[in-house]
C-alpha cells in the first residue's frame, strides 16, 4: 500500500498547492489511510461520526485533512470546504459487495453536489491496508475520540480546572462569559485543541495571555458546533496552558431556562435555572462536554442586587459588583473534580433555611419554609448513605426547590441538589427522591460512567443505593416494595419503545443518537435488576454492598466504563467465579429488551395494595358498606400510591364507587402530587 500511495502522491503533488478530495462510502476505510500516513500504523477504527481535522506530514508532503462521516447528513456541507477541487480520489470498499454502476452513480452525485466534474483516480480497498474494519467495534490509537456525543479529543488533552466569570442579562437572556480553561498536554508537539459548543458567539480566544486562532465547525443536530483552536505555541507532554474563552450564550441555549416573573411562585422577579445533563453544558460553557472529563471549577457571577445566585459547588462569598453597584458578584468554590454536567447555576429572589449541620434548603420565600420540614431528614439520609458507601467528601449538601416549571424530580448537582416542588407532600412521603440525588454523590458523581452509552453505571447503583437507604431507614420489605415498582416501571419504558429496540440495552450504542432521546427508566430499573441479581448470587446484601463500597473506593474521582466495571467485580469476587461465569452477560448488557431474569421479590407490602384494589374492582353498589376509613390507616403514602395506580389499569370505576372511596378516605385533603395526580383519573 506504501508504494502505491507514493506513486499517486508523485505523481500528483510537485511544489505547488493541490485540493484533492478522497471521497468513499461509509466505512470504505478513508479514516484508515488518514491514519496509516499521520501514524504510520494501523489504528483500528470505526466510520467517522460528523468530522476530524487533521494536518498529516508524509514524506514530503503536508496537508490538511477534513475526515467527514455521515454521507447524506453533511454532504451538501462539502462544497464550501471543497471549492476549487483539482483531483477526485475515490476509494471503494472491497469488504462491500456493491456493483459498480453503484460505486459510480455515487461518484456522479459528489461531483453533482460539489460542483466539480474534475480528474477522477482511484485508491484500492484498505481492505490491503488490513482486515482490521470487519470488526468496528473498538476505536484505539492517540486520536480518536472515545466519546460519540463529543467533538472534543480526550486522548490529546485534558482540562483540569475551570475558571468562569458570568455577567447575566435578564432582558436579553444570554450570560456574557468567559472562562479560562487549565488544559494539560496528552502528547507532545500538542498545538490545537477542540472544544465542544453549541449556539455560542466567541468573541476572542487566547493562550497564556496570547491571541489564539480559532473557529466554529458546522452545526451538527445535536452536538453543537466544535470550536478548533490553535494555540501560537507547542506544548510538551505532560505541560499545561491557561486557554481563555470569551463568549455569549444564545437565548436559546438548551441548558438554560429563563422564567419570567409570572413563571415563579412570588410574580415579582425573573428567574433562571440550569438542566446541563446529558450534553447541554456546551450552550453555556465552551468545554469538554464529556462525562470522561473531570475538572475542578471556580466561578464568579454577577447578577442584579435583588436575586441571588447559588451554582453547584461551595459559596466564597459575595460583593457589590465593582463595575455596576446595581449589581452583586456571588463567588463559588468547587474543589472535587466533576464533569461539566454537573455545572449548573440558578439565580433568582431566592431564601435559605438551614436544615443540617451540612445543608440548607433554598427555595423562592412561598416554598422555603415547607422545604425545610420536608426535608428534615436530610442529615439522616446522609449519614445513612455514609455508612454504605463512605465518606461525604463534597462538603456541603444544599437542596433548591425550583418553579414547578423545572423538567425532573430531581438533579444531583454537586452541593446543591435540584428539587421539583411536587416533593412538598406535606408528610415527606416523596422525600425518597432526595435519597436517591444523595447516593449520587458516590454513584455518578464521585464514580461516573465514561460516556453516556454506560449511562447505567450512574442510575443503576444510585438506584441500588438510594433502597439500600431504604432499608436501613425504613425496612427490607420497603426496599423490596420499591423494587416491585421500579420492574413495572422497567416494563412500560421496554413497552414504550419495543422490545426489540436497541435503546433498551443496558449498554446501548450512542452512535449518532442524542442521549435525550435514549433517556429513559432502562438504565435505572434493569441496572438495579442486574444489581439485585448479582447480589442474590453472590451472597446476599451485606456482602454485595461491601463490592459496592470497594467499586466506590477504586474509581473514585475518575469515570469508568462497564469493562472497568465487571473486571472488578470478578477481582472482588474472584472466590466465585464460576458463578459469575455463568451470568448471561450479553443478554443482560448488549440484547434489547426486559431482563433474562427476573428477580423474585417480597410481595408482602404489594399483597395489602393487591386486596384492597380488587375488592374495589370487584365491589356491587350493595358492597360499598364493607368498606371502612381504617382500609387505609396502615398503608403508606406509598402504598396508597400503588393501590391507585392498580386501579388505573382496571376498568373505570362506577361514580357511586369514587363518591364512596373519597367520603371514606379523604383523598381531596391530601396534598401528596404522587396521590392527587393517580387519583384524578381513578373515576373516568
Amino acid at each position: 500500500m506504501g508504494l502505491t500511495i507514493s506513486s499517486l502522491f508523485s505523481r500528483f503533488f510537485g511544489k505547488k498547492q493541490m485540493r484533492i478530495l478522497m471521497v468513499g462510502l461509509d466505512a470504505a476505510g478513508k479514516t484508515t489511510i488518514l491514519y496509516k500516513l499521520k501514524l504510520g500504523e494501523i489504528v483500528t477504527t470505526i466510520p467517522t461520526i460528523g468530522f476530524n481535522v487533521e494536518t498529516v506530514e508524509y514524506k514530503n508532503i503536508c496537508f490538511t485533512v477534513w475526515d467527514v462521516g455521515g454521507q447524506d447528513k453533511i454532504r451538501p456541507l462539502w462544497r464550501h470546504y471543497f471549492q476549487n477541487t483539482q483531483r477526485f480520489l475515490s476509494n471503494p470498499p472491497r469488504s462491500f459487495k456493491i456493483k459498480a454502476h453503484f460505486c459510480g452513480s455515487c461518484v456522479r452525485s459528489y461531483c453533482e453536489k460539489l460542483g466539480t466534474g474534475r480528474e477522477r483516480s482511484l485508491f484500492p480497498s484498505t481492505s490491503r491496508l488490513s482486515d482490521s474494519r470487519s470488526n468496528p467495534t473498538v476505536v484505539t490509537g492517540p486520536i480518536m475520540s472515545s466519546d460519540p456525543c463529543s467533538f472534543s479529543s480526550f486522548t490529546r488533552f485534558v482540562t483540569r480546572h475551570l475558571n468562569l466569570t458570568f455577567d447575566l442579562d435578564f432582558d436579553r437572556h444570554v450570560i456574557r462569559g468567559k472562562v479560562a480553561l487549565t488544559v494539560e498536554a496528552l502528547e507532545d508537539r500538542f498545538s490545537s485543541l477542540t472544544l465542544d459548543s453549541r449556539d455560542l458567539t466567541v468573541v476572542s480566544v487566547s493562550a497564556n495571555g496570547q491571541a489564539a486562532r480559532f473557529s466554529l465547525g458546522p452545526k451538527h443536530s445535536f452536538k453543537g458546533s466544535p470550536l478548533d483552536i490553535t494555540l501560537p505555541f507547542d506544548l510538551s507532554r505532560g505541560q499545561h496552558v491557561i486557554v481563555e474563552v470569551t463568549y455569549e450564550t444564545s437565548p436559546s441555549a438548551s441548558a438554560l431556562q429563563w422564567l419570567a416573573p409570572e413563571q415563579t411562585a412570588g410574580k415579582k422577579q425573573p428567574y433562571l435555572f440550569s438542566q446541563c445533563q446529558a450534553h447541554h453544558c456546551r450552550s453555556m460553557i465552551p468545554c469538554q462536554d464529556s462525562p470522561s472529563v473531570k475538572h475542578t471549577y471556580y466561578a464568579q457571577v454577577s447578577v442584579p442586587k435583588d436575586l441571588v445566585a447559588v451554582m453547584s459547588a461551595v459559596r466564597d462569598g459575595q460583593e457589590v459588583d465593582p463595575q455596576d453597584n446595581r449589581r452583586i458578584i456571588y463567588r463559588f468554590r468547587q474543589t472535587v473534580p466533576m464533569p461539566s454536567y454537573l455545572i449548573a447555576i440558578v439565580v433568582g429572589a431566592l431564601e435559605s433555611r438551614q436544615i443540617g449541620p451540612r445543608s440548607r434548603v433554598w427555595s423562592e420565600k412561598e416554598f422555603v419554609d415547607k422545604s425545610a420540614f420536608e426535608f428534615s431528614e436530610t442529615e439522616a439520609m446522609l449519614k445513612t448513605a455514609e455508612d454504605l458507601a463512605g465518606p461525604y467528601v463534597w462538603g456541603q449538601y444544599d437542596i433548591l426547590v425550583l418553579p414547578p416549571s423545572f423538567p425532573y424530580g430531581g438533579m444531583e448537582n454537586p452541593c446543591l441538589t435540584f428539587a421539583t416542588p411536587t416533593l412538598l407532600a406535606g408528610d415527606k412521603s416523596l422525600s425518597n427522591v432526595i435519597a436517591h440525588e444523595i447516593s449520587h454523590s458516590w454513584t455518578g458523581n464521585l464514580v461516573t460512567n465514561k460516556t453516556w452509552e454506560h449511562f447505567w453505571l450512574n442510575e443503576g447503583h444510585t438506584v441500588y443505593l438510594e433502597r439500600m437507604i431504604g432499608r436501613c431507614m425504613e425496612s427490607e420489605q420497603f426496599r423490596q416494595f420499591k423494587a416491585i415498582g421500579g420492574w413495572k416501571e422497567l416494563q412500560d419504558s421496554v413497552n414504550t419503545f419495543g422490545a426489540d429496540n436497541p435503546l433498551t440495552n443496558l449498554v446501548p450504542s450512542l452512535q449518532d443518537v442524542d442521549p435525550d432521546d435514549a433517556f429513559s427508566s432502562v438504565p435505572y430499573e434493569k441496572g438495579f435488576a442486574l444489581l439485585y441479581h448479582l447480589e442474590e448470587l453472590m451472597g446476599g446484601p451485606e456482602v454485595f454492598m461491601g463490592f459496592v463500597k470497594s467499586y466506590i473506593q477504586l474509581f473514585a474521582y475518575s469515570s469508568v466504563t462497564t469493562d472497568e466495571w465487571k473486571n472488578h467485580l470478578f477481582s472482588y469476587f474472584k472466590d466465585k467465579v464460576d458463578v459469575l461465569n455463568k451470568v448471561d452477560w450479553n443478554s443482560w448488557m448488549f440484547t434489547p429488551g426486559m431482563p433474562p431474569v427476573k428477580p423474585q421479590y417480597d410481595t408482602t407490602l404489594s399483597d395489602a395494595c393487591i386486596a384492597l384494589s380488587q375488592r374495589w374492582v370487584k365491589a356491587k353498589d350493595q358492597d360499598l358498606n364493607c368498606f371502612k376509613e381504617s382500609d387505609v390507616k396502615t398503608l403508606s403514602s406509598h402504598q396508597l400510591i400503588e393501590f391507585l395506580s392498580l386501579l388505573l389499569q382496571e376498568d373505570p370505576l362506577p361514580l357511586t364507587h369514587v363518591k364512596k372511596m373519597q367520603e371514606l378516605y379523604d383523598f381531596n385533603a391530601c396534598i401528596n402530587s404522587e396521590i392527587r395526580f393517580s387519583l384524578l383519573p381513578a373515576g373516568g
